[in-house]
């Protein structure tokens, strides 16, 4: 029997345990209005790390096409700071230069 705290848990937590209860899988996802995959992803993740290994973790990488160098951020920063009325193309053009 798994227990947890967490509320965003709670229902992935009280899935497994319904179907330890059952004994069925497939019942237990039917009442609970989720797939079988589903069920034996959560199962999965709970014998590898517990319960807690069970928070969503983000599926997004970073993209690092959108980053630029520390310098130039800095420098982009300091002159919205300074200059806020300037405008985007006006601030570019002043920051090439």
């Amino acid at each position: 029997m798994l227990h947890t705290n967490n509320p965003i848990l709670k229902h992935k937590a009280g899935l497994l345990n319904l179907a330890e209860e059952l004994g069925n899988v497939s019942s237990a996802c039917q009442v609970m209005g989720v797939s079988r995959d589903t069920f034996y992803r959560y199962q999965q993740r709970v014998e590898e790390g517990g319960i807690d290994s069970r928070i969503d973790k983000s599926r997004r990488t970073a993209n690092s096409k959108n980053r630029v160098d520390e310098p130039t951020a800095h420098a982009v920063v300091t002159s919205a700071i300074e200059q806020p009325a300037v405008g985007r193309h006006r601030s570019s053009n002043e920051l090439v230069c």
